[in-house]
């Protein structure tokens, strides 16, 4: 101890000219009054004096989706042998740090190095630097201590110097690894080099003391220019496992201050017409496609009609999850059985939404508009239970239920508003009370400042299972704050009265843009009604057909697995997995037939057969299409969706 405390002080003395004023005031105060934490507080500086560096971190993102596994080089523009790069995740993150000239002295220049991860131990990311002593073709393998594959980085040809990848503690499928010792395998050309790693997913995680209100340390990027911000030339470029493919980028003279957060938009490019599934490679679950019933609005939903929502023979949708109404009075709970108890028998999930607290609990003593009393917040949560518990003892154990429907919105029907700070509290106090797991907040354009702050405070976020929300003007988005703190992502309300095929269409190319941004499960609003997918004369409507593509094919259980979103113009794709079987869904909105090659990676589909909805067909079954080296052509017929269904 005696040997650091004197090292610390020479290193204090010689280096704290390079330090904010704030600090040094800090320091010194502690430094008077108690020995121990100056020790603490000036071995963190000690840390990241170390290694000072520039943290940079930002996302690649085309105009409509995130780019992952995109290459980004950051080369110094006063020195361009220094240059330092990584990988795009799979939401197109990524996050670098540049050494500054006040490092440590650098490495050879002839070194070939596989430099220990940061942090280590980690949980949720950890950044794995390495150096190249010339130009080579790189490759980056996690292993676990059976010596199983379970993430690897396929970095194409990179220069010499120094680079780095981000690991986000996921494997190939997209699941967070369990807790232990993994590998690193560094190769590039013919040389090998191996790292240990932890990974402590789920526990406490080791690192330094956090000190309220210590300022951002700015350390000098060059010794000969001080105050002056480095510049860089950055590049985005391809590997051989980038998507979507882009259009490289080069971008001059980017200033890079400290602590930077840096986002580029790049142009997709499409080389091949080629939609490429990836057979391994995992997303998210998908808990189903579904639609509202809501009483007593509209009447009933009868046998029949029940029969080809829910069921999968042909001529219904294969509905998957029932949405009711949470009635203000108890008196009305008993409408929602009878439909409710069919779908449940038959395996269907049943979530619930309240419109409006009742009207005593309210500010204006009304189901329309007005606030729920905070005074109330109890007898809320104990209302929600009470329909909970009704259901459950009539044979219809609720999903899920939801705190409000459209919180944000103002109305003239039956309503209630709410505002992030009221969400944030009722659910981290008296969510548990519903006895019930928790969908919120249903806003009426999936407006995430409302469950930001639920996902941000750790009790609230553990009473919530779902982050749910409608997508009328906006919202249909990615959601990585619900991802990173392991919640299911729902559309829960959509509807489009027009029932133009165009526009019918249109549905299913927005069911297709719901999953590819991560969302789990999408409901339409009214299951009956003449713009919803069965008419009031129980006939399935075009809608209904359009949305069985997907809700009898893709079944509960099912993941979503890699594949290039929009192969061709006008032409969208996504893939799925489950029961042993593969599903592609094909959007073709040309006006004319297009031929479509699908090529499969990583494993193999003897064959394929297509079921097809068009403005003359409704899920017609076509003849099997037998795959030959991993791949297939279909005609995709004009102004279609096509669901291809493995054999």
């Amino acid at each position: 101890m005696k040997g650091f405390w004197i090292s610390s002080l020479f290193f204090y003395r010689q280096m704290k000219s390079h330090f904010p004023k704030g600090i040094i005031m800090k320091l010194n105060r502690h430094f008077q009054k108690n020995t121990a934490l100056f020790i603490q507080l000036l071995s963190v500086l000690i840390i990241n004096c170390t290694a000072l560096a520039l943290e940079i971190r930002g996302t690649v993102s085309t105009s409509i989706e995130p780019v992952q596994n995109a290459l980004i080089l950051f080369i110094d523009a006063s020195d361009s042998s220094r240059q330092f790069s990584t990988l795009t995740t799979r939401l197109g993150q990524y996050s670098i740090c540049i050494p500054t000239s006040v490092d440590l002295p650098a490495a050879p220049p002839d070194d070939f190095k596989l430099e220990q991860n940061y942090p280590n131990p980690f949980s949720s990311g950890t950044t794995i630097p390495y150096r190249l002593s010339g130009t080579s073709e790189v490759q980056i393998a996690i292993y676990d201590v059976l010596g199983r594959e379970v993430r690897k980085f396929v970095c194409g040809i990179q220069l010499k110097g120094s680079h780095q990848v981000f690991w986000d503690g996921r494997n190939s499928d997209g699941k967070t690894v369990a807790s232990g010792i993994y590998f690193c395998r560094l190769k590039a050309g013919d040389k090998t080099l191996v790292k240990k790693m932890i990974v402590t997913t789920g526990s406490a995680q080791p690192g330094p003391v956090v000190f309220e209100n210590l300022p951002q340390l700015n350390f000098r990027t060059d010794v000969t220019r001080v105050g002056i911000q480095p510049y860089y030339t950055v590049r985005i470029a391809n590997t051989d496992s980038t998507i979507p493919m882009i259009i490289p980028k080069q971008i001059n003279d980017v200033a890079i201050p400290s602590n930077a957060e840096l986002n580029f938009v790049v142009e997709e490019y499409i080389s091949s017409s080629a939609a490429v599934v990836f057979l391994d490679s995992l997303r998210q679950h998908i808990s189903g496609f579904g639609a509202a019933n809501i009483l007593r609005w509209r009447p009933d939903m009868t046998a029949d009609q029940i029969e080809k929502a829910f069921g999968t023979d042909d001529g219904q949708i294969g509905l998957t999850i029932l949405r009711l109404r949470i009635p203000p009075s108890a008196s009305e709970f008993g409408f929602n059985v009878p439909t409710a108890k069919a779908a449940y028998d038959r395996g269907v999930k049943i979530i619930a939404s309240p419109w409006s607290p009742p009207a005593s609990m309210k500010t204006n003593n009304n189901l329309v508009g007005g606030r729920l009393l905070e005074s109330a917040y109890a007898d809320y949560a104990a209302h929600l239970r009470s329909f909970v518990d009704f259901m459950a003892k009539n044979g219809v154990p609720l999903y899920e239920v939801s705190v409000q429907n459209e919180p944000d919105v103002q109305v003239t029907y039956e309503s209630c508003d709410w505002n992030a700070a009221e969400l944030l509290k009722f659910v981290k106090e008296n969510a548990p009370a519903i006895g019930a797991n928790i969908i919120v907040p249903e806003s009426f354009n999936f407006n995430h400042s409302l469950s930001d702050p639920i996902l941000l405070d750790s009790v609230a976020a553990s009473h919530v299972t779902i982050i749910g929300g409608h997508i009328y003007g906006g919202g249909l988005t990615s959601y990585p704050l619900a991802e990173s703190k392991g919640k299911e992502i729902w559309m829960t309300e959509h509807l489009d009265t027009d029932t133009s095929w165009t526009k019918v269409l249109a549905t299913a190319k927005e069911i297709n843009d719901c999953m590819f941004v991560g969302m789990s499960a999408y409901i339409w609003w009214y299951i009956v009604r003449f713009y919803g997918p069965i008419k009031e004369d129980g006939r399935v409507s075009k809608r209904g057909y359009v949305m069985s593509q997907f809700s009898r094919f893709v079944r509960p259980g099912y993941f979503r697995i890699l594949a290039t979103q929009r192969p061709q113009m006008q032409v969208y794709v996504t893939a799925y997995k489950g029961d042993s079987k593969v599903v592609i869904v094909a959007i073709n909105q040309r006006s004319a037939p297009i031929e479509q090659e699908f090529v499969l990676k990583n494993g193999n589909v003897p064959a394929f057969t297509p079921y097809v909805t068009s403005i003359t067909e409704n899920a017609v079954r076509k003849s099997n299409l037998v795959t030959k080296n991993g791949r297939f052509t279909a005609t995709l017929a004009a102004s279609s969706i096509t669901t291809f269904v493995s054999q």
